[in-house]
């Protein structure tokens, strides 16, 4: 049975006599003998009209919409037309954050904020494509996707130039960073990270995670080569919150030196899973892209950098800490005194550490006994033998 009205409507939105007779929903199965359906149904369709008609049944005959009525109710913002518009704009935001993680994925990272976001927006897209009965693809729709592209790029250019503005580094993806042979650590060939004309060691963490506790040991003993910590006592000393970690608090510590600077972002609450906040671009930049949503994040010169996003885990390995079977303060005189279980296990990051910021501050395996901090080094039982091995060792193999 055809369902005249549904035929008329579809007559009224342009559609042609052999889609028509094609819709499922009008309802006309021909004879398998008929060779043009649509042509076939037209002619039903007038004898139809004309029994009405001599039946005085005859219906207001719906007129075809004209050329310009079609293009004016193409242009209404239907969800289509939207997702056709929003989807060039997060697809080029995406791209451009995971390509520069700092500036354009400072609004938004790109993993996972803005590629959730591009699901959303091309499901959005598909839904609305299989609901519409009009036309899918048309002169609007490509003005449409045009415009995308050109807004998508107009809009990551203006996050861009805002971050540069407000003096946020470039950095590429983490996949772009050269490996190490340090366990761990990649490095980038950006601009360096300094203050006050001195390489950034920058830690990202908190006392309550048992890896940043783990690991606070080797990065408190690797600065200290280089200057005298200062705001480290016995009260800096304690156990994570989660597994009982000993570890050394360096929220409160600097340094006094030429040689190093210390920007610690440390959460001392001893809440699992509070995580610090940070105060600036550099800082900031640096987590979203590198840290990968996990802690410890270390950061040396700006180019040295160990985080998950970079391939990188713990620094230590909690459980060998625990095995150990020391207090926080047995672990800091041994540190000290470069000597005991607790610096065999943490020596091989810290003489990695030391040899980043050397070669940071323009160390070589030729020129470091000539290096200002190297005398201090010799001047310190603490460092032990293998001080000069050690560093020269690591400085040949960091790339």
């Amino acid at each position: 049975m055809v369902d005249w009205d549904r035929v008329e409507e579809l007559r009224s939105k342009g559609w042609d006599w052999d889609k028509i007779a094609a819709d499922p929903k009008v309802g006309f199965h021909p004879d398998s003998s008929v060779r043009e359906a649509g042509r076939a149904l037209r002619g039903l369709y007038h004898r139809q009209r004309s029994r009405m008609a001599r039946r005085g049944e005859e219906r207001e005959v719906v007129k075809p919409p004209s050329k310009e009525e079609r293009e004016k109710a193409e242009r209404k913002w239907t969800l289509v037309r939207i997702c056709y518009l929003l989807v060039p704009v997060v697809a080029l935001w995406f791209t451009f954050a995971y390509l520069i993680p700092s500036p354009v994925g400072l609004v938004l990272p790109a993993i996972p904020y803005l590629a959730l976001l591009l699901v959303v927006v091309a499901f959005l897209l598909l839904f609305g494509l299989f609901r519409s009965s009009g036309a899918r693809w048309n002169k609007v729709f490509r003005s449409t996707v045009i415009w995308g592209v050109i807004l998508g790029l107009i809009f990551s250019g203006l996050i861009a130039l805002g971050g540069a503005l407000f003096g946020c580094p470039f950095l590429p993806p983490g996949a772009a960073g050269t490996t190490q042979p340090a366990p761990g650590w990649s490095s980038f060939g950006v601009s360096p990270w300094q203050e006050n004309g001195a390489p950034v060691f920058f830690f990202y963490g908190a006392t309550w995670c048992p890896y940043c506790s783990a690991s606070s040991w080797a990065m408190w003993k690797a600065v200290s080569g280089f200057g005298t910590v200062n705001g480290v006592t016995g009260g800096n000393f304690g156990y994570s919150a989660e597994d009982n970690i000993p570890y050394v608090d360096l929220s409160t510590a600097s340094i006094t030196s030429s040689q190093v600077s210390l920007v610690i972002v440390e959460d001392t609450s001893g809440v699992t899973g509070t995580f610090p906040s940070t105060t600036n671009c550099f800082q900031t930049a640096y987590v979203d892209a590198y840290a990968g949503g996990a802690i410890p994040f270390v950061v040396i010169n700006g180019q040295y950098v160990h985080g998950t996003a970079t391939g990188g885990g713990t620094l230590i390995n909690p459980s060998d800490v625990t095995s150990l079977g020391l207090t926080p303060q047995a672990i800091a005189t041994q540190m000290e005194n470069g000597n005991g279980s607790a610096w065999s296990l943490e020596q091989g990051q810290t003489w990695w550490m030391m040899s980043m910021i050397a070669k940071a501050n323009g160390a070589t395996p030729t020129n470091l006994a000539s290096q200002p901090y190297y005398s201090a080094w010799g001047n310190k039982a603490v460092w032990g033998p293998n001080t000069q091995s050690s560093v020269l060792s690591d400085l040949a193999q960091l790339r």
